[in-house]
């Protein structure tokens, strides 16, 4: 085993499929095929053999489709024609989930224990079916029956609507309706900005996926499926809030979406063995959980959390990468990350998801963490180097983070 000092964890491919709208081009891809287009393609471009492959972690969080009922993970490796002898995990994180499995990747070759590992995430929300109540199983002899929508507001036992909870924390924190609007508009500018510019091309952080059909040859989908490039900010002060929030609306959050991504980590020694260019390098990773209603601000201490893991500030950073859970999630984060000073509070926001997020591109929630880790390291890349911090929160507050260096 090698020294854990000696060890470096290094990205050398990454992509993610298109994002597709709820009950869109997605929605007739089962999950472990979704799941398993990102996983084959990931190491088709670096020519990476599936046998090479020790380790796979898949984040996945609504799998109630009937078709797939359990063990994501390990229908979407062999699946996607990996070794039957591949140790697979698939992890349940909320939001958090690919994020989380990236730094289990970062881990496991930190430690010595493998030199190549995977972490993916897929989400097919379309196909999320409704819940009946376990007593039915058990005899329902008067009565209705009634099935229930799981995301009817993501509401936990016990806890407002997430939602709820985000528009009442932005609002304590002096982040309006209006400013989590304007963040929405800013958003898809900035991706359609971005998509002009290529950088949501087939063959860069974008794969084309084949969805076969009933009749006729595939459906080949070749882009993001959820951005609104003519919204204004007229059209977002005229929809209503939903679920009982305050400021949140269908206007400055995400949709439900379908989605795949995967990430390749090797240690630095195996990557330059195979000749493979490294796209970034791993610096910290580190988790962060608060109280349950206060989902909206994990973000903001999640990157305080894993900028004192590796010894160094906000200063230290060129790009900032907020999962957009809600538009209140990057205003509220760089808030926290400026403690009162609103010239450094500009200063950050500027560097802050500078191609849009998941506003515009969507959020299959399983799929996101991989998402903005492969957002960052590109845009990096673009820029000449440099170091980024991405974060994303989770149901009931679980909070992710990651910094990477190009």
């Amino acid at each position: 085993m090698h020294k854990t000092m000696e060890r470096e964890a290094v990205i050398v491919s990454s992509v993610r499929t298109p994002f597709g709208r709820f009950g869109g081009c997605l929605k007739d891809l089962p999950i472990e095929d979704l799941g398993a287009c990102a996983v084959k393609e990931v190491l088709n471009r670096v020519n990476v053999s599936g046998d090479m492959v020790e380790e796979l972690y898949m984040g996945n969080c609504n799998i109630t489709e009937a078709e797939a009922p359990s063990v994501i993970g390990r229908q979407v490796a062999l699946r996607a024609g990996l070794p039957d002898r591949l140790f697979s995990v698939t992890i349940d994180a909320a939001c958090t989930s690919s994020l989380v499995g990236a730094r289990l990747c970062y881990r496991a070759i930190k430690l010595g224990e493998c030199d190549i590992a995977l972490a993916a995430g897929v989400e097919s929300m379309s196909r999320t079916g409704l819940i009946i109540p376990y007593t039915v199983r058990w005899g329902t002899k008067f009565g209705h029956v009634v099935a229930y929508d799981w995301y009817f507001g993501l509401v936990y036992p016990g806890y407002k609507a997430a939602s709820a909870d985000t528009g009442d924390v932005a609002l304590e924190y002096g982040e309006g309706r209006e400013e989590q609007d304007a963040w929405g508009y800013r958003s898809q500018m900035r991706y359609a900005e971005a998509l002009k510019e290529g950088k949501y091309d087939i063959g860069g952080e974008l794969m084309a996926v084949d969805v076969p059909q009933k009749r006729g040859p595939s459906l080949r989908v070749e882009k993001d499926e959820q951005p609104r490039p003519d919204t204004n900010m007229e059209k977002l002060a005229k929809l209503k809030p939903v679920y009982g929030s305050a400021t949140v609306t269908a206007g400055n959050a995400p949709g439900l979406n379908d989605g795949a991504s995967a990430v390749l980590i090797m240690s630095r020694e195996k990557a330059d063995k195979l000749g493979l260019e490294i796209q970034g390098r791993i610096i910290a990773c580190a988790g962060f959980s608060g109280k349950p209603r206060e989902m909206a601000a994990v973000p903001g201490f999640a990157i305080q959390n894993v900028l004192k893991r590796a010894n160094m500030t906000i200063d230290d950073i060129d790009l900032i990468q907020i999962n957009e859970a809600f538009a209140a999630m990057p205003l509220i984060g760089t808030r926290i990350l400026a403690d009162g000073d609103e010239k450094k509070l500009g200063a950050l926001r500027d560097i802050t998801n500078v191609n849009g997020d998941a506003v515009a591109i969507g959020h299959p929630v399983g799929a996101s963490g991989c998402r903005i880790l492969m957002t960052a390291v590109r845009e990096l890349k673009r820029r000449g180097g440099g170091k980024a911090v991405m974060s994303l929160c989770g149901g009931l507050s679980q909070g992710e983070a990651m910094i990477v260096e190009v």
